[in-house]
């Protein structure tokens, strides 16, 4: 499987994704976004985990293993451009704001928010095909809930 991601990173043309490759994919941008400020706390592993069970409809079991692929795809993964535009080509806008929702609530999970996150946010919004507004409305959803 992450074999099959890593080839969609290398492509000139349009990636093609499966389902399965989409969320690790997207889970992996998880983890990337978790890391942004230089930790990776175990509030954000826990909530990757539960957007993946909610997102997904995985077991908690079936989350975790998600995540743990999720976390050797980001180690391995290339540059945010190539990373994010694989995503973008593979999901919907409409799912695409979903996803910044959901790194939203792993950027804020840890009770902090620096100016790190908030630039690495505002670049994969942006790389996503995101715009500042909507992403804006994605944070400020996930911080009412």
């Amino acid at each position: 499987m992450i074999k099959d991601i890593l080839k969609a990173f290398q492509a000139t043309t349009k990636p093609s994704l499966s389902t399965d490759d989409a969320h690790t994919a997207l889970a992996a941008l998880m983890v990337r976004v978790a890391k942004a400020d230089g930790t990776y706390a175990a509030a954000e592993i826990s909530t990757i985990e539960r957007v993946l069970i909610k997102q997904y409809t995985l077991s908690e079991d079936a989350a975790k293993d998600l995540r743990k692929e999720a976390e050797e795809l980001e180690i391995i993964a290339p540059d945010d451009v190539r990373f994010t535009r694989v995503i973008k080509e593979a999901v919907a806008y409409e799912e695409r704001s979903g996803i910044v929702e959901a790194l939203w609530s792993v950027v804020l999970s840890d009770g902090e928010r620096d100016d790190e996150e908030n630039s690495f946010m505002r670049l994969v919004a942006n790389l996503l095909g995101v715009n500042d507004r909507d992403s804006a409305l994605a944070r400020q959803r996930v911080m009412k809930s």
